[in-house]
């Protein structure tokens, strides 16, 4: 039995799916834990190419019980259009979950995210305006509905009537939107429901049984660390905690079940919107990862920014996760480079720092230090043993352990599943006392 808990180490569209959908071949449940459907996790193996949005990526393993969390924020609308796409695909979602306790992305978030978004006179965060950052001020303002109340007829139409007042205010007033219908409103909302109610469960209960009978349970985060709402580059974050202290939080377990943090990181470094990334590239080479990384974004159709390894970023994450161990996706990217970049220091108006600045501000005004490395130029795509590996591309895996002091545990060199090399077993029993802290911090 384990707890693995894993992490996007950097802006997001690390691979992750991949990753758990590789490991949850022996895993008893995989628990989605944050976010909401504004991210998705690409999946390909011999059924064809899967994009999960809300779906944890374990759901294609027919003896795995998969779980949304009460951390997440869920569009049931969106949730039963993934749903059913995924069963037109023959995979059966019977053994999907729904915390009962999962807040609901509803209506007037939607039309508010987008009002918001339009009106800003500045910058725009340019997020994905699908209601995700309203329903989490929901949450914190005590008045959210969540994913029970959709299953009591009278008792949600007296909430949301409530609610909705004060929304179509804000709508109306501020913005000058026309107000929202509460009939048309509660009458879907109810009717969605009454779809997923089979799938509407105390999930925390599932899983604390599942700790009680020593069951391999894999938690599963949306977006990035760089994004988080405290650690990320704010404002230009998503709009929860997607670092490893939150993962128990959102999946209903406690904090110290967690036996394994795990850090998910890419090759080289993709950024999607605005906000500071101080390695990114705008010569060939950025065009030579973008199309060789297939760099195109799953959930919202935006281009990815690409740059290279930033050291600083990757180390500053491992600490604030307390990583045991990375995972390096996508290394087959820089099969044909000739030399690669590590950024190991940031300069800051001529002063050299190690460390993220939390003003964006500082942190666009950084200018990347460098250590170039030798590329390896072989194809590198059907290794599957770390000892198969061309030196240079040992090397550069050397140096990056070195950079952000984690080791690196597994390399995968495919979107395919099954070509990803495995070095130490993520899975194993942990051999440390559960009670005590790890090598959080290094």
């Amino acid at each position: 039995m384990a707890v693995v808990s894993v992490i996007g180490a950097q802006w997001g569209d690390e691979g992750k799916g991949k990753i758990v959908d590789e490991l949850s071949m022996r895993a008893d449940y995989v628990v989605r834990y944050q976010g909401g459907n504004n991210a998705g996790h690409r999946v390909v193996h011999e059924k064809g190419e899967f994009s999960f949005h809300l779906v944890p990526s374990g759901i294609l393993f027919p003896n795995t019980i998969c779980i949304i969390g009460n951390g997440v924020v869920v569009d049931p609308k969106g949730l039963l259009e993934e749903l059913e796409l995924l069963q037109k695909q023959g995979v059966d979602t019977s053994r999907l979950y729904i915390s009962d306790r999962a807040h609901v992305v509803m209506p007037y978030h939607i039309v508010l995210d987008q009002l918001e978004e339009e009106s800003r006179l500045g910058e725009k965060l340019e997020g994905t305006p699908r209601g995700i950052s309203p329903a989490y001020v929901d949450k914190h303002a005590r008045s959210g509905i969540r994913m029970a109340e959709l299953l009591d007829v009278d008792a949600f139409r007296a909430k949301l009537s409530i609610v909705l007042q004060q929304k179509n205010r804000m709508i109306t007033q501020i913005y000058g939107h026309p107000a929202l219908s509460l009939e048309e409103i509660h009458g879907e909302y109810f009717k969605y429901g009454q779809q997923l109610h089979s799938h509407i469960v105390d999930t925390q209960k599932m899983l604390h049984n599942g700790l009680f009978e020593h069951k391999t349970i894999l938690l599963e985060g949306a977006q990035g660390a760089l994004l988080d709402i405290d650690f990320g580059t704010y404002p230009y974050v998503t709009s929860s905690s997607t670092v490893s202290a939150n993962a128990a939080v959102g999946a209903g377990l406690p904090a110290r079940s967690i036996d394994r943090v795990v850090g998910i990181y890419k090759a080289y470094t993709t950024r999607v919107g605005s906000g500071p990334m101080t390695t990114e590239i705008f010569d060939h080479t950025r065009d030579i990862l973008r199309e060789r990384g297939h760099e195109n974004p799953s959930t919202n159709g935006r281009e990815r920014r690409c740059g290279w390894f930033d050291g600083v970023a990757g180390h500053f994450i491992a600490q604030i996760n307390g990583f045991d161990a990375a995972v390096i996706t996508k290394l087959d990217v820089l099969d044909t480079l000739p030399s690669i970049k590590i950024c190991t220091a940031y300069n800051l108006r001529g002063q050299i720092i190690h460390s993220m600045p939390a003003i964006p501000n500082d942190l666009a005004a950084c200018e990347p230090i460098y250590e170039e490395v030798e590329g390896w130029q072989c194809d590198t795509s059907d290794i599957t043993a770390y000892e198969d590996l061309p030196p240079a591309a040992k090397n550069y895996l050397k140096r990056l352990e070195e950079v952000i002091e984690t080791p690196i545990v597994m390399v995968s060199v495919s979107p395919q599943r099954g070509k990803t090399i495995q070095i130490q077993d993520l899975l194993a029993e942990p051999t440390h006392d559960p009670h005590y802290p790890r090598n959080a911090m290094r």
